[in-house]
């Protein structure tokens, strides 16, 4: 089947690409009503009809796709007036019986644990789909799975499905600050789609767009934001770190997929300024690693660092490392916060982290009982530790 026979349903032009171009990446972005999933679903489904397909289509977090997503695969297919006689559906796999050409839905993320391994391990996979890609924030766990799209002897495809959120995005530093010749970009709005929307939703967009236009930038034509909605530090500048002052390094513990960091704190408080200094920011470091960084960059000066890896402190010490637990009390987060909100920031040096960090980190509730989203904090949480301890 190609995109001639699709004579029930018409999609905006742009989508033709889809078809059409013999890239290897496809970014298709755009905002509410641009009808993007709808059109990649579509065209995943017609592709089945070639032989030799595996298609994984993902989410970062994929409960169920059988109430999720495969509704909106089986509304396509009956558009196409397609039944149970060409595809079979099983749990989380489409099969053309046709071809054998399969679309398989999994999660990356499956509870507290990434499943890259097993998802990268999949053979045969010949086109890898992420909706909602705005959602995975580690570039190195697309790199695993996109990697291993390496099929001889057919198209091999990789697209991403978005909203486009903040500039600080690894999305945006990856495809949009220098283009790439290997991709195709789709960006789609409800203009492209309006014939195929209901006047109810059309004069809600139009109400955003008089009364509301950030929002509408945004939210419906799908613009790229400079800042999170809702960040918790919206008031910073880049400037020179004050050295005339006293200061103290903070620092976090890595993870599986989370850096190890160390930032650099001062204030002046009489101008009311909190100076800080992105010093490392890296996965998987060794301890010996992180001994050497310290030497190479704190020397004697104090660190205050997350107690939750007491042994790994007590480890670093015994280097002659001027290193200690912070003291958490009830309510740190908020507290620590709070106290960083007294001052103005001034971000020092590159510290291109620590400004995806701040243009990011913002408030899951921002009721009366204000909770901060537990992700693009592991240079803000040792900037907390470090105020513990620092006397202005």
């Amino acid at each position: 089947m190609n995109e001639e026979d699709q004579k029930e349903i018409v999609l905006s032009p742009k989508y033709k690409e889809l078809w059409k171009s013999d890239k290897r990446y496809f970014i298709c972005t755009g905002g509410r009503g641009s009808g993007k999933s709808f059109s990649v679903t579509l065209f995943l489904l017609t592709l089945t009809f070639e032989e030799g397909h595996r298609i994984l289509f993902t989410r970062y977090t994929l409960t169920s796709a059988k109430t999720s997503i495969i509704p909106q695969f089986i509304e396509v297919m009956e558009a196409l007036g397609y039944d149970d006689s060409i595809f079979d559906i099983n749990n989380d796999v489409i099969t053309n019986k046709q071809t054998g050409s399969q679309i398989i839905f999994k999660g990356i993320k499956t509870g507290s644990k990434l499943q890259t391994a097993s998802l990268k391990s999949l053979t045969g996979i010949t086109t890898f789909v992420v909706d909602e890609a705005e959602e995975l924030t580690e570039e190195d766990v697309f790199n695993k799975i996109d990697y291993s799209v390496r099929v001889k002897g057919i198209h091999n495809r990789v697209i991403l499905i978005m909203n486009p959120t903040t500039k600080d995005n690894w999305i945006y530093d990856r495809w949009f600050i220098n283009p790439r010749s290997n991709t195709t970009y789709i960006h789609t709005t409800y203009l492209d789609n309006i014939d195929n929307l209901n006047e109810d939703i059309i004069h809600e967009f139009n109400y955003l767009k008089e009364k509301k236009p950030k929002e509408f930038e945004h939210v419906v034509l799908g613009g790229w934001k400079h800042k999170a909605d809702g960040v918790i530090f919206d008031l910073w500048e880049k400037g020179e770190f004050d050295e005339s002052l006293a200061f103290i390094y903070g620092a976090d513990w890595g993870f599986a997929n989370d850096p190890s960091t160390i930032i650099k704190v001062a204030v002046n408080e009489k101008r009311k300024k909190l100076y800080l200094q992105e010093i490392i920011y890296a996965k998987g470091l060794s301890t010996d690693s992180l001994i050497d960084c310290f030497k190479a960059h704190c020397g004697k000066d104090m660190i205050v660092a997350d107690n939750s890896e007491l042994r790994l402190i007590n480890e670093i010490r015994r280097h002659s490392i001027n290193i200690y637990p912070v003291s958490k009390k009830p309510n740190s987060i908020l507290a620590g916060i709070n106290k960083m909100k007294n001052y103005e920031i001034v971000v020092c040096g590159e510290s291109p982290n620590l400004i995806k960090e701040l243009n990011n980190y913002c408030w899951i509730d921002k009721g009366l009982n204000q909770v901060p989203i537990d992700n693009h904090n592991h240079l803000i949480d040792p900037i907390r530790y470090a105020l513990t301890r620092l006397k202005p």
